[in-house]
């Protein structure tokens, strides 16, 4: 009996790459068949914080995949980030993780409109209405990333 392929999903986040809801997606995928996953930060000003960003959220998506994430910077314009991370990886889906409507310069950009032109199925995680302990746990989380005021997502 064959192995099903891995399938090559790049999760595309900033300031909302360790929140709840993506890692509930990370994890839903993997369940639906075997993924490799990579992080990408595409908008990356300051590149320190960008590091340590990459550091910390790769951990709990790891856990989440249930196995190795591959993290990766971009640069200062997100959508040519994306562009050239598919270009160059291999990817078979896109998932995008973003602020709220009313917060997310990308969604302002429409950046998913775009990236869903490069191609490939992209799935698009955004906040919900949540419990005041939720909000606050993910508002701990974006500070104990350092990302309270940096980034694009």
């Amino acid at each position: 009996m064959e192995t099903p392929a891995k399938q090559r999903v790049l999760v595309v986040a900033n300031r909302t790459a360790a929140t709840h809801r993506l890692l509930d997606e990370v994890a839903r995928r993997q369940k639906v068949g075997p993924c490799e996953f990579a992080l990408l930060i595409p908008d990356v000003g300051d590149r320190k914080q960008a590091d340590w960003t990459l550091d910390n959220a790769l951990s709990l998506l790891r856990r989440a995949a249930g196995g190795e994430v591959e993290g990766m910077l971009g640069g200062a314009d997100p959508f040519m980030s994306v562009r050239d991370t598919v270009r160059d990886g291999h990817f078979d889906e896109i998932i995008v993780s973003t602020l709220s409507k009313k917060a997310s310069k990308w969604l302002r950009r429409d950046l998913v409109r775009k990236i869903e032109g490069l191609g490939l199925p992209v799935t698009t995680v955004t906040p919900t209405q949540k419990s005041l302990r939720d909000a606050v746990e993910d508002d701990d989380v974006t500070r104990g990333l350092g990302l309270a005021g940096g980034g694009g997502s």
